[in-house]
């Protein structure tokens, strides 16, 4: 059985879609490489943000759901993202381009053994920068190179989920007799686990945490987390592994550019895995990604009743000369 090779991407809720992609493209740099709506919901936007050429590890992507309310952090929840990126002088960059920019941020931290910077968006949604300084594992993305952050201190891919549950127990036996995670170092209330080749890529921390009331999904959190498996038949073998468990699944979901699983891990915390391909590319040459409203072969038929319901959002890109800002 092949295993769980780390991150796939982070799912998550913005209050507004284009207040999400202004901020994911001319604050943090990151390539729109999709942009599509909710399989499951059709009059919602499903925006994709990834590395340069929209590799599997390296996309955070956000559901825009009509009237939903704000959420609210707590305990049970995917509580926070990391963003890889090449050094710890990129930590020091982005620093200075927070401040500037006006991003609450916290300092420069030590974790286990990587430095990060924490820092929230318009809706207090949580993520932190990590770095890659001495990272030997899971290999990274590219930055996105014609965005406006110079590539040495560029996002390149995604980091640990920081998930914080009440039953910390019963979540390590999730990861580590289910899914195979093996718990690597603790610090006081965080634990680190690792899969595959192991570094920033394929790590989940765990935050131990029974003192704060249940988090409040809506915009502003997380909604799922997916795990990176190679193809469709790792997808079976894994469905019938979880389930001998006694936790339930989705079954096989076709999702055009990946195939996914998902599966409820803990309360309010959901996981999806997601095969590596075949991508975004597909549908769409590399020039021009997340320029056009793109639906996968089961929706093109709706394609006038789903553009006569999403917003007109402007996403183009390819006909720009995009600055590049070294502060």
């Amino acid at each position: 059985m092949n295993p769980i090779r780390g991150m796939h991407h982070v799912t998550a809720i913005t209050s507004s879609a284009e207040k999400n992609y202004e901020f994911f493209t001319y604050v943090l740099g990151m390539r729109l490489v999709k942009k599509t709506v909710n399989q499951d919901d059709i009059q919602t936007y499903h925006l994709f943000f990834a590395d340069d050429e929209g590799n599997a590890g390296t996309d955070m992507t956000f559901f825009d759901f009509p009237g939903i309310p704000k959420g609210s952090h707590g305990t049970n929840e995917i509580y926070k993202t990391s963003l890889r990126v090449p050094s710890d002088a990129a930590l020091e960059y982005w620093k200075k381009r927070f401040d500037r920019l006006g991003i609450k941020h916290t300092e420069i931290e030590q974790q286990f053994d990587v430095k990060t910077l924490s820092f929230s968006d318009f809706d207090d949604q949580k993520y932190q920068l990590v770095s890659d300084e001495n990272n030997n594992g899971r290999v990274s993305g590219k930055p996105w190179k014609d965005g406006p952050i110079p590539s040495e201190y560029g996002i390149t891919g995604l980091g640990p989920v920081v998930v914080r549950v009440a039953d910390f127990n019963f979540f390590k036996q999730v990861l580590e007799k289910i899914f195979m995670y093996n718990e690597v170092s603790s610090e006081a209330s965080l634990h680190l686990f690792e899969i595959d080749d192991g570094g920033n890529g394929a790590r989940v921390i765990v935050e131990h945490n029974e003192e704060l009331p249940p988090a409040r999904q809506g915009y502003g959190t997380v909604h799922h987390a997916a795990l990176c498996v190679d193809e469709r038949e790792d997808l079976e073998k894994w469905q019938r592994r979880i389930e001998q468990f006694g936790l339930q699944t989705s079954g096989f979901v076709e999702r055009f550019y990946f195939g996914s699983l998902y599966t409820p891990v803990a309360p309010q915390v959901l996981f999806e895995l997601a095969t590596a391909g075949p991508g975004f590319m597909e549908d769409e040459p590399y020039e021009t990604l997340g320029e056009k409203l793109s639906l996968p072969p089961f929706l093109e038929s709706q394609r006038e009743q789903i553009e006569s319901q999403v917003r007109k959002i402007d996403t183009v890109r390819s006909n720009k000369v995009i600055e590049k800002e070294y502060e």
